[in-house]
Parts: structure tokens; sequence; C-alpha cells
């Protein structure tokens, strides 16, 4: 894992900021001038020397900084689409993470910091935090979004979305007949996954990846009972072994969890 390169820390930081610093000799110049109303007769009593000198002095500053400007901009060479896409943001981003001591984990074109999903979008020169654009791009500023985040409560309803498991649920096993709710039917959560995102661009929306991080939110929270009393569990299954058959999560210990079935079962 590679620390932050010194081109792309550069950029981040010096030659933007040198621009910045001239904005106080500015705003010196500007306190040091003359203050002092004219009289009554329309004179004043600073001296037109004093206050040519002043005048000259801002003027020099201010082309001072437009000068300072325009050199940063000139030297911003950063290809923010290929420094997203090559992975380099990811390395940096990573390392700033260990550095701090932020638990960040990258697996199947995501990263993972308990409990969001870290997204690069290089196409539009964002990241995003679950589905929250986040466009500050310099690591170290992200990495402590990132731990201000998880300072929150989780967002993730889990009666909800146990709800929601239950009737997709109960619309696969309407082909048992019935017996369909008696609990001994299995089905792969990947076709849960499936009817749950049927709309155009629900999967988009709502990936893979962020549902079997809810399963593994709701697995791990004690929520199991539907509103009707039928109590949910998760089977393991040898088509586990298939990532295609499953769906797997990585939890905030950095291990990877493997789901593949949910099945409901009437209580009582």
């Amino acid at each position: 894992m590679s620390a932050p390169s010194g081109r792309t820390a550069s950029t981040f930081a010096s030659e933007p900021a040198d621009a910045i610093t001239r904005a106080p000799a500015i705003t010196a110049a500007c306190t040091a001038a003359p203050a002092t109303p004219p009289e009554a007769e329309g004179t004043s009593t600073v001296s037109p020397g004093r206050t040519r000198a002043t005048l000259t002095t801002i003027d020099q500053a201010a082309r001072q900084a437009g000068e300072q400007a325009r050199a940063a901009a000139a030297s911003w060479t950063l290809d923010e689409d290929a420094y997203l896409a090559s992975g380099r943001f990811t390395e940096e981003l990573l390392a700033a993470a260990q550095e701090t001591g932020l638990q960040l984990f990258e697996r199947d074109d995501r990263l993972y910091c308990y409990p969001v999903l870290v997204r690069v979008a290089p196409a539009e020169r964002s990241v995003f935090v679950d589905r929250a654009r986040e466009r500050r791009l310099r690591p170290s500023v992200l990495v402590a979004h990132l731990r201000e985040v998880q300072r929150k409560p989780p967002r993730f309803r889990p009666e909800t979305f146990l709800e929601s498991l239950f009737t997709a649920y109960s619309y696969l096993v309407k082909q048992y007949g019935p017996s369909a709710l008696d609990g001994s039917h299995t089905e792969p959560l990947v076709h849960v996954y499936e009817l749950l995102t049927l709309q155009p661009g629900a999967a988009r929306d709502y990936s893979r990846q962020e549902f079997a991080r809810d399963i593994y939110l709701l697995d791990r929270g004690g929520v199991t009972t539907t509103r009707r009393g039928f109590t949910v569990s998760f089977p393991a299954s040898t088509g586990a072994r298939s990532a295609s058959a499953s769906v797997r999560v990585v939890t905030e210990s950095g291990q990877e969890k493997v789901y593949y079935g949910i099945a409901f079962s009437p209580g009582g």
C-alpha cells in the first residue's frame, strides 16, 4: 500500500494555497488606507502623498495576488478522471485511512467503511458515501469525513428491511402451494435481490453490495420477527461457494461474510 505521491500531495496542498496567502497582504494594505473623513471645507487631514503611496501599495498587492492565482491555475495539472480511474486515489485513500487507524477495506469495486460503502465514480469526478455524493477528493479530508460518519447512528431501518424481505420471499415461495410458508423452503438471496430491483435503474440505485451489507446489519442487529410473526433465518448452502449464487460483505473487522439463502418460519 503506497503513501500519497509527492506530486498529488503538492497539487492538493501547496500550489493553490500559495495564491490564498497573498490575500492578507491586500487586506493589510486596505486597512492602512486613510480613513479620516474630509473636513467641512472639502479638504482632508491626510497628505496627498500618503494617499498615493497607500493606493500604490494596494495596487501592487492586488497585482501580485492576481499573478499568483494565474500561476496556481496554470500549475493545476491533475487529471481528476485519470486519477480516480487509475486506482491511485483508492491507494492513497487506503493509505490515509491506515495512517489514522480508520478501518477501510477494498472489495468488489467498493470500499467498506462499516457501516457505509464508498464508491469511486471517475466519470462524475466524485465519490459516493452510500448514496451521498462527496466531491472532496483529498484523501485526508475524506478519511476525516468517514470517521465522522461512523460516529453517527446508522440510517438502516431493520424492521422495514425485514418486511421487504418477507414480501419478496412470500412471492417466490408461492410455487410451493399450501406449504409455501411452513418454514421448509430456502430461497437464494440473489433471487430476492433481483425481485427487489426489478424496476429500471433500481439495481444502479441499490447495488448488490449494499444489499449484502443490509443483510449483515439485519443478521447482527437482533430484529428477526415480522409483524405477522414469521422468523427469518439465513441457512448456509454449498452454493455459497459460488460468487454468483451468494451475496458477500466485508465486516467491520475486514473479514468476508457470505450469505446464500433466506427462509421464514411461522412462530409458535
